[in-house]
């Protein structure tokens, strides 16, 4: 099996992580109420920006076929964990705010706002996870 990603732990709650292909590298750090500095993302961060990204992507590809360009596209994402029954993150909000000047027809808003709940990160997602997204078109 080759090895995609790489993962070092360097002590005082910290990793690096190696991307093969690519040599980009990742630094994590738990969050200070973990008792990390909060110095870089926590690897939670890491889920919430992966689905971002994935959103971004997947509708990306769906507008790419439509000649739609997301180009400048916005996408916030903030995260709030809970601790019952297990320590994990509770819900994702993402606000997604299209260029401005994009005029899309209600048919191609619901294309692009159904690839953004079709993405393969938010479809991974715990099924105890509250995903919340709101779509603002300029």
């Amino acid at each position: 099996m080759a090895q995609e990603i790489g993962i070092v732990y360097d002590g005082e709650l910290c990793c690096s992580a190696l991307h093969a292909p690519t040599g980009a590298t990742l630094i994590t750090d738990a969050p200070q109420d973990s008792g990390g500095k909060g110095a870089s993302f926590s690897p939670t961060d890491l889920v919430a920006v992966a689905i971002g990204t994935c959103v971004a992507i997947t509708m990306g590809i769906v507008a790419k076929r439509s000649n739609i360009d997301l180009k400048g596209m916005r996408i916030e994402v903030d995260k709030e964990m809970v601790s019952k029954p297990v320590r994990r993150i509770g819900v994702i909000r993402s606000k997604i705010t299209f260029p401005a000047g994009l005029n899309l027809d209600d048919a191609a808003k619901a294309k692009l706002e159904r690839a953004a709940e079709l993405c393969p990160v938010r479809q991974t997602m715990h099924p105890d996870t509250k995903i919340i997204t709101e779509f603002i078109y300029s």
